[in-house]
This record gives C-alpha cells, sequence and structure tokens, in this order.
C-alpha cells in the first residue's frame, strides 16, 4: 500500500505545511493543530506546566501519574478542567504489573473525575481495568456508529502487544466485568464493535523503559499489522500508528512521516524545557548530553524480569550501579549471602545507609500500598532483597527531581539518544539553554523543519517538463 507522509501534496514548488503532515482524522478527533504528542514521563516530569503549555497551543500531550498519589493526579485533572476545559490532554496509565491494584485504583478514578484520554504504558495485553476504561460509556448514536468516550493512545513495541489493541477486549475479560457489574450490558454488546484502541505509538529506542527497536523496523511493522488486522476487523483500520524513539531533529520526524506514521510522540526532549517537572541540575545535564551518553540498564520497577530501560550515562555511577545490584540479585538467594566486601560497598556507596534501615523504609511502604508482596519478603529471602535492591532505583529517581547536590552521581534520568540529537541542533543558538527551550516551541522546531525538508526533497524529485 502506498503511504503518503502528507494528506495534500503539494504541486511543483508549493509547500507542505505542519498542519498537513500525518493524519487529518488524529487532528480532528484530538483537536489539535499537528499530528503530535508529547508523552508521559513518570513522576510528573511531564508536568502540570507542560500539558498546560501544550493545551494553550493546541496540541496534545499527556500528564505522568506514574507513581503519584491519587490526590496529586485529582489536582492535576481539575487545574486541566479549570485552565483547559475540553482542551487536547490526556493521562498516562501504567500497567499494574505485580500489583493490579495500583492500576485498578487509577482506572476508577479516571472514571469518577471524567478523564477521556489515557496513553496506556508497558501493557503486554489489555487487562481488566484498561477494558473497562475503554468500554464504559459505549453506547449507539443516531447513525448506528458506536460512540467511544474514551480513547486509548497505547504504546507499543512488539507486534503481539500491537495485535491485542488492534483488536476487540477479550470476550472472556468483557464477560467477567459484566459478571461483576463493571460495565453494562449495552457496552457489552457493543465491545466487539470497537477495537482496543484509537492510537497506537510503535515506540523504538526511547528513553526509560525499551526494546530498542529500529524505528525503520518497528514503525512499518507495527503499520502492517493494523492493515492485517483490518482485513479481519474493518474498524482496526481507523487505528492511526504514530511513531516515538529517536524523534529530535526535523529530519528523524521528517522520516517517521515518510515511514508511514500517522503522527509523532516526543519525550526525552521535552525534559529540557522550562515546563518540564525535574529539578534544574538535571536539566544542566541534559543539556550537554551527546548522542552516545546514554546506557541500557535494568528497569526498576521490573528487576526481577530483566526488563530495560535507558537513562543518561554521562557523568554518573547509577548505570554501573543498577547493572551491579541486577546481577547480585540474580546470583544470590538474599542479603546474608552477598560476601562482606560487597554488602559493606552497597551499604555506604549506593544506600548510604544500612540494610536494614532501608528494609524499614520499604516494609512500611509495602504495608501501605502492596501487603502481599510484603508478606511474600517476610517469607522469602530472596524477595525481600528484590525489595532492598529495588528501593535504590526508587531512591535514584527521588534525588534527580530533588536535584541533591551530594547524590548527583546517583541520578536516574531516563532519556533517549533523541536528547542529544536535539542539542546538536541547537548549539549556537538562541536555545542553546534549557532556559530558553519551551515544550511547545520544540513542536514547532521539528514539525516545521520536518515540513520544510519534505518539501524541498519533493521539489528536487520534480523531473522537468519536456519542452
Amino acid at each position: 500500500m502506498a503511504v503518503a507522509y502528507a494528506e495534500h501534496i503539494p504541486a511543483s514548488g508549493a509547500q507542505i505545511a505542519p498542519e498537513n503532515l500525518g493524519s487529518a482524522q488524529f487532528r480532528a478527533d484530538h483537536g489539535v493543530r499537528y499530528a503530535y504528542a508529547a508523552g508521559s514521563m513518570y513522576k510528573a516530569v511531564a508536568s502540570e506546566d507542560m500539558v498546560l503549555r501544550m493545551g494553550r497551543a493546541g496540541l496534545l500531550s499527556f500528564f505522568g501519574t506514574g507513581g503519584l498519589r491519587p490526590d496529586r493526579v485529582i489536582a492535576a485533572i481539575e487545574r486541566f478542567e479549570r485552565e483547559l476545559g475540553d482542551g487536547p490532554y490526556g493521562f498516562n496509565l501504567l500497567a499494574g504489573g505485580d500489583n493490579p491494584a495500583k492500576e485498578q485504583e487509577q482506572v476508577e478514578l479516571f472514571l469518577r473525575y471524567g478523564v477521556r484520554r489515557v496513553e496506556a504504558a508497558s501493557f503486554v495485553r489489555p487487562t481488566p481495568p484498561l477494558v473497562r476504561y475503554r468500554l464504559s460509556g459505549l453506547r449507539l448514536a443516531p447513525d448506528g456508529s458506536v460512540v467511544v468516550p474514551h480513547r486509548v493512545m497505547a504504546k507499543v513495541s512488539r507486534p503481539e502487544v500491537a495485535r491485542s489493541f488492534l483488536a476487540p477486549a477479550p470476550p472472556e475479560t468483557v464477560g467477567e466485568l459484566l459478571a461483576q457489574g463493571l460495565i453494562t450490558s449495552e457496552e457489552a454488546a457493543l465491545a466487539a464493535r470497537v477495537p482496543m484502541a484509537d492510537d497506537l505509538v510503535a515506540e523504538a529506542d526511547s528513553g526509560g523503559h525499551t526494546d530498542q527497536r529500529p524505528l525503520v523496523i518497528l514503525l512499518p511493522d507495527t503499520v502492517r499489522q493494523r492493515d492485517l488486522a483490518a482485513r479481519e476487523f474493518p474498524a482496526a483500520a481507523r487505528v492511526r500508528v504514530g511513531a516515538a524513539g529517536g524523534l529530535g531533529s526535523p529530519e528523524a520526524v521528517a522520516a517517521a512521516f515518510v515511514l508511514g506514521a500517522d503522527f509523532v510522540l516526543t519525550g526525552s526532549i521535552n525534559q529540557c524545557t522550562v515546563e518540564c517537572g525535574t529539578s534544574e541540575r538535571v536539566k544542566d545535564m541534559l543539556q550537554e548530553a551527546e548522542v552516545h551518553d546514554m546506557a541500557i540498564v535494568p528497569a526498576g520497577d521490573m528487576l526481577e524480569s530483566g526488563a530495560r530501560a535507558q537513562v543518561l550515562r554521562r557523568g554518573l555511577f547509577y548505570p554501573a550501579r543498577a547493572n551491579k545490584l541486577y546481577e547480585l540479585y540474580r546470583r544470590h538467594s538474599s542479603l546474608d549471602d552477598l560476601d562482606p566486601a560487597t554488602a559493606d560497598q552497597l551499604q555506604r556507596r549506593y544506600f548510604r545507609r544500612s540494610f536494614e534501615e532501608v528494609w524499614q523504609e520499604t516494609r512500611a511502604h509495602y504495608a501501605r500500598v502492596d501487603p502481599d508482596s510484603l508478606a511474600r519478603a517476610e517469607h522469602d529471602p530472596k524477595h525481600r532483597m528484590l525489595l532492598v535492591f529495588k528501593a535504590y532505583f526508587v531512591q535514584s529517581i527521588r534525588l534527580a527531581m530533588s536535584g541533591s547536590q551530594d547524590h548527583q552521581v546517583d541520578y536516574q534520568i531516563n532519556c533517549g539518544p533523541a536528547m542529544g540529537a536535539l542539542n546538536g541542533l541547537l548549539r549556537g543558538t538562541p536555545r542553546e539553554s534549557w532556559r530558553e527551550r519551551h515544550v511547545d516551541e520544540l513542536a514547532e522546531l521539528l514539525m516545521g523543519g520536518a515540513a520544510r525538508l519534505l518539501s524541498d526533497r519533493l521539489r528536487a524529485m520534480t523531473l522537468p517538463q519536456c519542452p
């Protein structure tokens, strides 16, 4: 199938407008000027100010709810309702993993407060809470079409995950939700007509959790998955496929649209802006990053599974220490199994306190949020070691966000090479300093630059007319 990277290809000599890049339906459905979005980042790194700045510019973005208490999320919802109304914004919804109660709590909160748009991340398949969110409020329109009040943008990096979001909700899950009274009979009956997502994001070599898939392979494959799914389930044809990962320059954005993206989503580059919710010290470090200054480390929240994440490496001990903790977890059965020198190093240099002090704080936390995991740790020394080691990863995020000068080497800064690409582009310009970078202006820079590049390429490819 031929792919057009703009909804209208101009005549020879004409200019492609950034407003015409990507999917017109994406722009119409989300009420935005560009087929562009700013993705969520954990613990409100994608902050209220970032969402408000984007929304006021007529651009879509997602608030980073991961790791936040419900009262903080509620405060953000109420602020966006006051200041943006029905403007384009959404909230991150993280897969619950080993703590499904947290995901369920988030969904109940979103339904209670009328959140109409989520960015679903880290899902390997649609879960009951996510299915409930998607199906709640389904109804028939007068013309017989299905009205879907809750929009889902799902980040995917594997074909089987993409296929699960291109399909309707699993019938067994729908039946369970109906039996529990969590959806109505009408919603259950209409579920088979609605794909689980409105938008899929092919998440390539991104910051944070990553499978490090090359965009030039992942994006066309995801588009292909969509087109194949539509043969059996025609409604899947309406699902837009976007690109994320490595988008730090106009050239990269232009390439994404040529590869068939309906929209693009940025993440890492938005950390180095005035509106980002991290510390100024982190922004100073990100501003100096080059494209090669990243490292792949174990993902702290999924340490036991070996899942990987991409982080800033330059000037930090965190990447080496994160990898060491993972290797120690794999090789040892308990904290007592560590040799004395290693145990001393971890307590003095990594945690800067004793294992017992770390455990008491960890124990109090899990008693509140995940009593089942705590109960297991009380009887399983290896699981207890896992929870203690995970505390280092949590601590490293807190240190980065607070900007602690004494603990800078332990900062965890999730970031991909797009950050280095943007820095190279802006070096020597008025926007070299992050204090002169604003999240909506980066969108203008990338989309406007991509449109100019594609216009120039079209003009260069135009053959001269015969006399």
